[in-house]
């Protein structure tokens, strides 16, 4: 299946997921809002972490903005409420573990990792503006500064 790449003023695709509580939360859920969707490989790592605590840390001048964040991983919902817990994450954390939505996104594929090519995560961010469309996708991003970046780029 060949990589999938949003571009800006596509349609953001549509998707339905379980969060760290097991509820179904969809893209469509936040219609008329404007939605900050990360891409990150796994729960509880360090990269992860200081990524999610960012997301955290920057949620007050985001939502002042109009900014929803959504994080999403293939970690199971059991292991996202562990770390939503242990980090004390005020946003919701999506299970994919199927791939689905990292799929559609284009967030899932051949990476770097040490010198050798792998499947798996692309950490990436989608914002996605109040009637669906992708106004930035930012692909192989950095945990650490991408948070600050994000917000500059959005004036926020």
């Amino acid at each position: 299946m060949p990589e999938t790449l949003l571009a800006v003023g596509d349609t953001a695709p549509a998707f339905t997921l379980p969060d760290q509580d097991g509820t179904q939360v969809s893209l469509s859920d936040f219609a008329g809002r404007k939605v900050i969707l990360y891409f990150y490989p796994a729960a509880s790592t360090p990269g992860c972490t200081t990524q999610a605590c960012d997301f955290r840390d920057s949620l007050e001048p985001l939502a002042s903005g109009g900014y929803v964040v959504l994080g999403v991983s293939k970690d199971q919902p059991e292991k996202l409420r562990k770390f939503k817990d242990a980090e004390g994450l005020t946003f919701p954390l999506l299970s994919d573990p199927e791939l689905e939505v990292h799929k559609a996104y284009g967030a899932w594929g051949d990476k770097q990792n040490y010198g050798k090519t792998i499947q798996g995560t692309i950490r990436s961010t989608f914002v996605i503006g109040e009637v669906g469309e992708i106004e930035h996708a930012l692909r192989n991003v950095k945990a650490t500064g991408h948070v600050q970046r994000v917000r500059k780029l959005l004036g926020v």
